[in-house]
């Protein structure tokens, strides 16, 4: 039998509805050690996680921290004008969202940032068939 880890990351990637998500055994709550791993997560449709949590056995999950992003306010989103805006900005007025977090790293994703997340400085690492060039 497999002995389970008192501790574990949960990954969250951009989905058709919700989230999908991966969860992982990790030694501890280490952030550097929660970015590699973000590193081997791929979901359907080449998905790739926007943020993270640590929960462990008996204790309250972590904060949760976003891999990177620009976190914005209801002020900032109005003031691009951009009308492709207009049902964030009413999401955000009607649930009352002071900031959200715009990530990309694999597909856009807009997600409520509230207080106590973190953002943590992340640029993903590009994948090979990024990188290459065609011929």
């Amino acid at each position: 039998m497999t002995e389970k880890s008192e501790y574990t990351v949960t990954f969250y990637s951009p989905g058709t509805f919700v989230a999908e998500t991966t969860t992982l055994p990790i030694s501890f709550w280490d952030v550097r050690e929660a970015i590699k791993l973000a590193e081997t997560v791929v979901e359907r449709h080449g998905a790739t996680p926007y943020s993270f949590r640590f929960r462990a056995m008996n204790k309250p999950d972590s904060p949760l921290y976003h891999l990177g992003g620009t976190i914005l306010t209801l002020e900032q989103i109005e003031a691009r004008g951009r009308k492709r805006d207009s049902i964030l900005i009413s999401n955000m007025r009607v649930n009352n969202i002071v900031k959200v977090v715009e990530n990309t790293n694999s597909w856009l994703s807009v997600h409520p940032f509230a207080d106590g997340d973190v953002l943590v400085n992340y640029t993903p690492k590009k994948k090979e068939s990024e990188t290459t060039e065609k011929s």
